[in-house]
């Protein structure tokens, strides 16, 4: 990702606050990361494996030889020593080895080696692949909302920041220290940011990475981020980008998926259900934090865009807080 230009006007007072405010640490930390499993795959000759319906953002980091990868909307992707993988919604893909295989060579059941680890195709062969492979949960309620921002599959090549966090992340793994788990959200939060900033490109497909590469527009996404109950306007958000109101909102469209005023609402809800969450705030403070003029104001946005009331949200909220569990990981490298 580019340096991003602040487009400041003389005339104007700019926060400390606003030019620091960083909104996809802020969608990544609101998502709320866990990574309940991980573990080492090593391949050996001819080998695939496929998984399907996965509700689980899935990664991969290939520490020897290659792995081709496979989903209807990428297409074939080859993964080499040193890349990362990451597949926010992993609904449908493939996974193969390097050498030629076939159907025949699908993988229903891994080995599980005796010093612990996976093996895929031949047990016996010399070792040619070898991976860290796990999933992540997203544990945020609006993990749809939020995972819809970011790019159908992310991939990372040949980034010595990231290979040193996926170490330290399944060395976290498969050890047995204590405070793992606290251990393990951290690091996967900063690999998601660490993996996620070096992606962006103009020509990705619609999202926040997209419009955050974007320069102008990173900074009217910086100013919603940093001052979400201020009473902003499309034509204010474009003069902090400093393009013309019809531009920006054609640009911001085309960028993001989503037109501005939408976006800044979708943001402005996704931070109260969080504070509501946490209850450490009235519904009167957080109406005012998230820019509405009233409680009565907030109540009437929350339940058109959510179904319940602010104060049932929370009760229920708290009532299914208890004990959520990750599913059991199954299958082979995927």
């Amino acid at each position: 990702m580019g340096v991003w230009t602040f487009y400041i006007q003389t005339s104007k007072k700019v926060s400390c606050e606003s030019i620091m405010a960083d909104p996809l640490a802020q969608i990544v930390g609101l998502l709320q990361p866990g990574a309940p499993f991980s573990k080492c795959v090593t391949g050996s000759g001819p080998w695939r494996v496929r998984r399907t319906q996965s509700p689980n953002p899935y990664y991969l980091a290939v520490l020897k030889g290659s792995v081709r990868y496979w989903d209807h909307q990428s297409g074939e992707v080859i993964v080499n020593a040193g890349d990362f993988i990451l597949i926010p919604s992993a609904q449908d893909f493939m996974m193969w080895s390097a050498v030629p295989s076939s159907d025949k060579d699908m993988v229903t059941d891994p080995v599980i080696l005796p010093g612990g680890g996976y093996r895929v195709g031949s047990v016996d062969g010399p070792t040619d692949m070898r991976a860290l492979v796990g999933y992540c949960i997203f544990q945020s309620e609006d993990a749809v909302l939020l995972s819809s921002l970011l790019p159908k599959l992310v991939v990372v090549r040949g980034e010595h920041r990231l290979a040193m966090l996926m170490q330290l992340l399944g060395e976290e793994a498969v050890g047995n220290k204590p405070g793992r788990e606290v251990v393990l959200q951290h690091l996967l939060e900063v690999l998601l940011i660490e993996a996620l900033r070096t992606t962006a490109e103009p020509g990705d497909s619609p999202g926040l990475l997209r419009g955050l590469s974007d320069e102008r527009l990173a900074v009217a996404i910086r100013a919603m981020h940093a001052e979400p109950g201020r009473g902003w306007t499309v034509a204010e958000l474009a003069r902090e980008a400093a393009v013309s109101r019809s531009g920006f909102h054609d640009r911001f469209q085309s960028a993001v998926g989503m037109a501005p005023m939408e976006y800044l609402t979708a943001w402005r809800l996704t931070l109260a259900k969080d504070f509501l969450r946490k209850r450490e705030l009235s519904v009167n403070a957080i109406a005012r934090q998230v820019g509405y003029s009233s409680a009565s104001a907030f109540s009437v946005a929350f339940a058109r865009s959510v179904g319940v009331s602010p104060v049932l949200y929370a009760r229920e909220a708290a009532a299914a807080s208890a004990g959520r569990a990750a599913e059991e990981f199954a299958g082979a490298i995927a």
